[in-house]
């Protein structure tokens, strides 16, 4: 569990975390930077290992739990999230008999009133052929509080990419993993709870959009990588504050992207293409959309 900044969402999450029936040892990243946080969460009865790097590590904390923990398969929480009674058991069972698979979206159920977050029909009618060697639907995107992790597979793949930061951070993940050979699929028989709080997240779209751009120039041909860097730099241009804010961070980072750049194997490729002909990546860049690819 990664968290910052909200003891009582947190205690919360540790609460049932430690109620399940699994008993799972429990790994948490604070992020934040009060001392008095960080005791409160190891004095809670889950017992967990509780991480202070002293900094806010973003989504990279998650690699930092996958390091410490000492279970061949992780499951992610955030400090709003948590995971049904015998979900653990389930994902387990699907990752023993599936040796291949890396990475297991899970089905998520957000709010008191458990909707389905719309990004599960988005990975349930994934266009990807059925892979005999994987269970449920192959995708190549997933919500990073909702998935369990083949630890071997997450440090094969070099986990979350620290240059992102934070911000739709699972797609190049999910890119990596099967750039390195291991499979990502959707599984809605295993379920988490999502609770997010309902407040407004300044710069949320604008992290969004300076990802998805960075991804690119990180992972994909480089035609494409400068197609949609004019369709954000057209965006910006015509009065688009988000698009020029995102435009401002890919530029900031670009000489790293440029030396970290690693094209993504052929066959991943054709893979991402298939799912841009099914969702569209372009809004990503043109507007304020957020792109979330299956």
């Amino acid at each position: 569990m990664i968290t910052k900044d909200r003891p009582d969402s947190a205690l919360r999450t540790l609460d049932r975390l430690a109620a399940l029936p699994e008993r799972p040892p429990v790994v948490v990243v604070d992020n934040g930077l009060d001392p008095a946080v960080t005791e409160a969460l190891r004095a809670h009865p889950a017992g967990a290992q509780v991480l202070a790097p002293g900094r806010n590590t973003g989504a990279l904390g998650r690699n930092l739990a996958v390091r410490h923990a000492d279970t061949p398969y992780v499951a992610f929480s955030d400090d709003d999230s948590w995971w049904q009674a015998g979900a653990l058991r389930r994902a387990a069972d699907l990752l023993d008999a599936h040796p291949r698979l890396g990475l297991l979206a899970a089905r998520s159920l957000v709010g008191p009133e458990q909707r389905d977050d719309p990004l599960n029909e988005l990975l349930a009618r994934s266009p990807l052929p059925p892979d005999p060697g994987l269970p449920g639907r192959p995708v190549l995107g997933f919500l990073g509080c909702a998935c369990v992790v083949r630890r071997r597979a997450h440090l094969d793949a070099g986990g979350y990419h620290p240059l992102l930061f934070f911000g739709a951070e699972e797609t190049l993940l999910a890119y990596d993993l099967a750039a390195a050979g291991w499979g990502v699929s959707y599984d809605p028989s295993v379920t988490a709870y999502h609770h997010p709080d309902p407040g407004e997240r300044p710069g949320r779209t604008v992290l969004l959009r300076r990802n998805a751009l960075l991804t690119d120039w990180l992972r994909r041909p480089v035609r494409l990588a400068l197609r949609h860097t004019l369709a954000l730099s057209a965006a910006a241009v015509r009065g688009d504050a988000g698009a020029a804010a995102a435009l401002g961070g890919v530029a900031a980072r670009m000489p790293a992207a440029l030396r970290l750049r690693r094209r993504l194997p052929l066959r991943v490729e054709r893979t991402v293409r298939l799912l841009e002909e099914y969702v569209p990546a372009a809004s990503a860049y043109e507007d304020a959309g957020e792109r979330r690819t299956t």
